[in-house]
């Protein structure tokens, strides 16, 4: 009986209340009377389960696009100071796009 949080996610309430049907465990007492968030919740508990879903990143190096991304804050800080508008947007723009780059790989 293993399980993962996202398998418990797409199930049904039927199917979780016949998953906690079979636990011996004060977590899920009273089953029948969850909804489907609170049995979750419990299963998760009585089987040790991360309720915490951890994204990855494929396909980049998450790692050297962080740390262009702080060289490119320092560099709009210090168009900040001198009041270069255009290098300032250019810099802003550059992070956007990058950080844009990171969300999209994640998984």
């Amino acid at each position: 009986m293993e399980f993962t949080f996202n398998e418990l996610k797409h199930k049904t309430v039927a199917d979780l209340r016949e998953i906690a049907s079979k636990i011996e465990s004060e977590a899920v007492k009273g089953y029948t009377q969850l909804n489907k968030e609170h049995l979750l919740e419990a299963i998760c508990k009585a089987l040790n389960i991360d309720m915490h879903v951890h994204h990855k990143v494929v396909g980049i190096n998450k790692r050297k696009i962080k740390i262009r991304i702080q060289d490119l804050k320092k560099q709009r800080d210090e168009a900040l100071e001198k009041g270069d508008h255009a290098q300032l947007v250019h810099v802003r723009s550059q992070i956007k796009s990058l950080k844009r780059k990171l969300r999209s790989a994640m998984v």
